[in-house]
């Protein structure tokens, strides 16, 4: 609770300044002057699309600037949503519901990846820690209210030692920092800060694993309804940019990994373990059944957004759980299925 008084501290500043200053974008016209988007430094599609350009195809030669932020979490983009900075954000979709439950004005429009071995919980190389319940007694970092922590959560209470570990909220450099002193035993992250400490780790579960027990996570992408609403095409053509993107790794995942590694500034082979360590969608999988649906007929997806906001109620990351209905209108595959039908124009 008092990590949430926090936060409701935080907003009513990010509030107050949004009051005091002028926007620093402005629109002219039927079109932004930019678009500010918000992402995370991990190998996607989005990633792809930032280090070939293919945003300028769509966007900068239209005379719409596209501007980038990265944020190390879903926290801190909520934040510039909440002050419209932002037009659209990556982020888990743990903060997803997070966004939904504080009514912040976004709404779901992407997957990037469904998570797999690309976030998992490592142990150093030489600990005795062999399993989940090994960690009885011990400090664990991660992320909180992120997609790692929602996984972590559920291995230690499958485990039986949810009551006796120690968690520890910290943010991605702070882990890789705390691990390189000793001062945790085990951390949940993905990459490539997974990557970072597994030099000197090995993975004892990961997402994959629990996604098999039902546990799914995902990334996403949050548009600003503002946005969306006024420029319906123009969010079409942010969806058609990420596609495009995703195409050029299923075409050639060597050819994508060696894109998102020149993004990262790190190296292919590193990058090529961390995508192969995901499911990419297509589009047309993003609109199937079995994620989110069309905008006649809900997906699977819309049952594991609400039951993520029963966890995050229950651990106090929120302080209201968002209806079923709440969490339909959320998800709206409408400029998925937009940018399917201008493709095919």
């Amino acid at each position: 609770m008092k990590r949430f008084l926090t936060l409701i501290v935080m907003v009513a500043v990010v509030i107050s300044l949004a009051a005091c200053g002028p926007t620093q974008k402005t629109e002219t016209g039927d079109q932004p002057q930019a678009v500010n988007v918000g992402i995370l430094r991990v190998p996607n599609d989005e990633m792809i699309a930032k280090t070939e350009n293919l945003f300028q195809k769509y966007f900068q030669d239209q005379g719409i600037e596209v501007n980038f932020v990265v944020f190390d979490s879903g926290v801190d983009a909520n934040k510039a949503f909440l002050s419209g900075d932002i037009d659209f954000a990556s982020m888990g979709h743990t903060n997803g519901v997070v966004a939904l439950a504080q009514g912040l004005p976004v709404e779901l429009v992407w997957i990037h990846e469904v998570l797999g071995e690309i976030e998992a919980l490592a142990v150093k190389e030489d600990s005795d820690i062999q399993a989940v319940e090994d960690l009885a007694g011990k400090k664990v970092a991660t992320v909180f209210a992120s997609t790692s922590h929602y996984s972590l959560l559920h291995a230690l209470r499958e485990a039986g030692v949810e009551d006796q570990v120690t968690l520890l909220d910290m943010k991605t450099p702070d882990i890789v920092a705390a691990w390189e002193r000793g001062d945790i035993e085990a951390a949940y992250t993905w990459q490539p800060t997974l990557g970072e400490i597994l030099q000197s780790g090995r993975v004892i579960m990961d997402s994959k694993r629990m996604a098999e027990k039902g546990v799914i996570t995902a990334n996403i992408v949050l548009g600003r309804k503002g946005f969306l609403e006024q420029y319906p095409d123009l969010a079409a053509d942010f969806i058609t940019v990420l596609t495009e993107a995703g195409d050029i790794y299923r075409a050639d995942p060597a050819k994508g990994a060696e894109i998102t590694a020149k993004g990262l500034d790190i190296s292919p082979e590193i990058t090529s373990v961390q995508m192969a360590g995901s499911r990419w969608l297509t589009a047309e999988e993003e609109i199937s059944p079995e994620f989110l649906g069309t905008s006649e007929a809900r997906g699977a997806f819309a049952d594991v957004f609400y039951s993520t906001g029963e966890f995050l109620l229950e651990q106090k990351h929120i302080d209201r759980l968002p209806s079923k209905e709440e969490v339909d209108a959320f998800i709206n595959p409408a400029y998925i299925e937009r940018s399917i039908q201008r493709s095919a124009e």
